[in-house]
């Protein structure tokens, strides 16, 4: 089974592009849905402990988790340390069942997959990319976002640039969607053919 790891930054057109693949019967893990799942399951008790005011009705409210984390960047590292393993283990989980179904290929989507060494478990990267100026208008226009939280997330992951010199393969947003949809079933069956 070949695992293929999908990352890009914040409003490059990640998830719509791990959707493509979805689409084209390429079983996908997604990590942030995962992290969602994980707040109102697993991790609320460990995450409470440590950031009792990002506790509502009994589920991690991610708005005050993020009030809390952009008073103080540096608890991101408590953060991750209890997610992480969570995440990781419910990942395992997926790629062991998809070996047990004889998968050929499986995406795992990861957006933080650099900047946690997530590529060491990766036989392939895609990095999905656009214009900086597509990507600012893309995050810009999503509810509550400001300009200051853009720069603190972007703050957070590695330069567009270096996730490009460092991809297996791209997948370039900026060009509409038809012209990314024909750039994944490039990677599909480049990645296939390899084998």
């Amino acid at each position: 089974m070949i695992v293929l790891g999908l990352t890009g930054s914040i409003g490059t057109g990640k998830s719509t592009t791990a959707a493509m693949f979805q689409d084209l019967c390429v079983p996908v893990h997604d990590a942030d849905a995962t992290v969602h799942d994980l707040y109102r399951t697993d991790a609320v008790a460990p995450v409470a402990e440590r950031f009792p005011e990002a506790l509502k009705d009994g589920v991690i409210d991610r708005k005050a988790l993020s009030a809390v984390l952009a008073q103080a960047p540096e608890r991101f590292r408590e953060l991750e340390a209890i997610i992480h393993p969570l995440v990781r283990a419910r990942e395992k989980a997926f790629l062991d069942a998809q070996r047990r179904n004889g998968s050929a290929l499986v995406l795992l989507d990861i957006p933080l997959l650099y900047e946690t060494g997530g590529e060491k478990r990766v036989d392939k990267v895609v990095v999905v990319t656009c214009d900086p100026e597509t990507q600012r208008q893309r995050v810009l226009a999503r509810p509550g976002m400001t300009a200051e939280k853009f720069e603190l997330i972007l703050s957070r992951q590695m330069p567009d640039a270096e996730k490009r010199r460092r991809a297996d393969f791209l997948i370039d947003t900026g060009r509409g969607l038809e012209a990314a949809r024909k750039q994944v079933e490039e990677v599909i069956q480049a990645i296939l053919a390899d084998g």
